[in-house]
């Protein structure tokens, strides 16, 4: 057995340094320990909203100390091409995902110019591609063997094999609309074993459709346990089928 003496937490602040995104690290660090919980249940990861793989790398990093062979990371990985303003200046993008399937995102949602420019912008110039950008943080930390990136929406969960694909923590940081949110735990419920945890960024802050969906779908629900706040953001659920 090795022995890293290093803690956790200082481990996860030098491994998202360099990684574009605003989960704080006392998030991700909630976010390892209650994976890693999942040691004893059969399954696998789930993260829908990846980015740039902040938090990505962080549960890529409780999979493999908890033997977990994927992270299932589904964003639609937006191009900086594929954004448009809107008429209030605000941002949202489309994505042609082929097949005559288009995607219109960050509509309920948008994105104000300023962090639009202050944030977005730096990390394209770097890297035009974010599923590009998203893949060489990944293979940087050496997590390409255990992250499954898929570039589409929670509906494409469906693109898995039920019998193969089974959902023990499930990470949802997706659009942050009220019906977005709700469609999302609508697609990852039928893969979720019982005892599986389902956590939410931007919970019961300044996101009232996120803070909602969890009030309606999951504190509202009796398939849901253990229902808890962790950090000023993150909000956690246990799921019971």
């Amino acid at each position: 057995m090795i022995i890293q003496r290093k803690p956790i937490i200082e481990q996860i602040e030098e491994m998202v340094k360099d990684i574009p995104g605003s989960t704080p690290i006392d998030q991700l660090y909630t976010l390892y320990l209650l994976a890693k919980s999942t040691s004893d249940i059969e399954g696998e990861f789930l993260e829908i909203g990846s980015w740039c793989g902040r938090s990505a790398s962080v549960l890529a990093m409780a999979a493999r100390d908890a033997n977990v062979n994927k992270v299932v990371c589904i964003d639609l990985f937006p191009d900086k091409k594929d954004w448009f303003q809107n008429d209030d200046e605000s941002y949202s993008f489309r994505i042609n995902l082929g097949n005559g399937r288009c995607i219109y995102s960050q509509t309920e949602q948008t994105i104000w110019k300023e962090p639009f420019e202050r944030l977005f912008l730096p990390i394209y110039e770097k890297n035009p591609s974010m599923l590009n950008e998203f893949l060489n943080n990944m293979k940087k930390h050496g997590f390409d063997d255990i992250i499954l990136p898929i570039k589409g929406t929670s509906s494409d969960i469906n693109s898995l094999n039920k019998d193969f694909f089974k959902c023990k923590f499930a990470f949802i940081d997706g659009e942050h609309g009220y019906a977005s949110v709700c469609k999302d735990i609508k697609n990852i419920e039928r893969y979720m074993v019982d005892g599986a945890w389902v956590c939410f960024d931007d919970a019961f802050v300044s996101f009232l459709g996120v803070s909602r969906a969890i009030e309606d779908k999951i504190i509202n629900n009796s398939n849901y346990t253990d229902a808890q706040q962790l950090t000023r953001k993150l909000f956690a659920a246990r799921y019971n089928s």
